[in-house]
């Protein structure tokens, strides 16, 4: 499957997802540690599971085509077709788009996520995805959790954190106050 194909990540342990020569994604997932909860929820599994309920709550993101177990018991394989359109991250390096015109839209998106119970803990520019219809959309989407309520200030924060680390790991020089700030606007319904 991966002849022909491109390698877009690795780490230490080898490649971890290929963009296949049909314009597919193959996505690699190893069990980290021999005893861990993915060893009775892979975290494929955990991956297509997140991709449908996604698209339950009307929010685009990839589409899972099939599911794999390789011979080495820790490690799982997802084929999946992904998301059209470019990562915030592009849009912004590529000069597509402003800061400060994203800011609202962006902050509307992310309410949404937080307001229907969505804890992504990879939320950042690299993982949210601008379609070509307009709509942004997530990928990356393993380490992703479903609530059953609205997202508590304790999970936002962590939420903001991490999408503010991400800001200065990138050197985007983006100052992520305003869109905090834009949030809170519109969660007390002052925007």
């Amino acid at each position: 499957m991966i002849e022909g194909a491109r390698i877009l990540e690795q780490d230490s342990f080898g490649p971890k997802v290929y963009r296949l020569r049909d314009g597919n994604m193959l996505k690699l997932f190893r069990r980290k540690r021999l005893l861990s909860s993915a060893l009775l929820r892979p975290h494929s599994r955990r991956f297509c599971a997140n991709a449908a309920a996604l698209q339950e709550l009307g929010i685009p993101t990839l589409q899972p085509l099939r599911l794999y177990r390789l011979e080495d018991p820790g490690r799982t394989v997802v084929l999946y077709q992904p998301l059209p359109g470019e990562t915030l991250s592009q849009l912004l390096r590529d000069n597509d788009i402003s800061w400060s015109n994203l800011q609202q839209e962006l902050a509307r998106f992310i309410n949404r996520l937080h307001d229907s119970g969505v804890y992504f803990r990879s939320l950042h520019l690299g993982n949210i995805v601008r379609t070509p219809s307009g709509q942004l959309g997530l990928i990356d989407i393993a380490d992703l959790q479903f609530r059953r309520r609205p997202l508590g200030g304790r999970l936002i924060r962590r939420n903001r954190e991490h999408f503010d680390k991400y800001l200065r790991k990138e050197g985007l020089p983006f100052d992520s106050a305003s869109l905090w700030a834009y949030c809170e606007a519109i969660r007390t319904g002052r925007c």
